[in-house]
């Protein structure tokens, strides 16, 4: 396997998956254990990692593709919306070590949620102090 990588695997054909676009790039296909109906998943061609260590030309070209890809799956579902994911690291839920963007369909009512706290206002400033470029 290429780059003992299952994503590189799928890239070169190697391991069968349901593909739903694929130029020189990037390859979108669908999750195999999806959030939703539709959950894509959409790869650079290219290994790297993370999002930290994937060129930004390479970032540039695959989002575009991402947002072209999104865009088509939201109008052939059709849904209400959708969000784009992207994990890094295992504590983020990242269990493939190759970049990769989920492009998840949603609808009004779906029982798929994020969960907003309220903020501490003081705590949030010192943040962004800290944080801040």
């Amino acid at each position: 396997m290429k780059n003992n990588c299952i994503f590189c695997a799928i890239a070169e054909g190697e391991i069968p998956s349901f593909k739903v676009y694929e130029d020189d790039v990037a390859l979108a296909y669908l999750d195999i254990n999806p959030f939703s109906f539709g959950h894509t998943l959409v790869i650079p061609k290219v290994h790297t990692e993370g999002l930290l260590d994937t060129p930004d030309e390479t970032l540039a070209a695959v989002l575009a593709r991402v947002k072209k890809i999104a865009a088509h799956i939201k109008t052939a579902l059709p849904c209400d919306g959708f969000n784009i994911l992207q994990n890094n690291g295992e504590a983020a839920g990242q269990t493939v070590k190759h970049v990769h963007f989920h492009i998840v369909p949603r609808m009004n009512g779906d029982t798929l949620f994020f969960e907003n706290h309220k903020g501490d206002m003081d705590a949030l400033k010192r943040l962004a102090d800290r944080l801040r470029m």
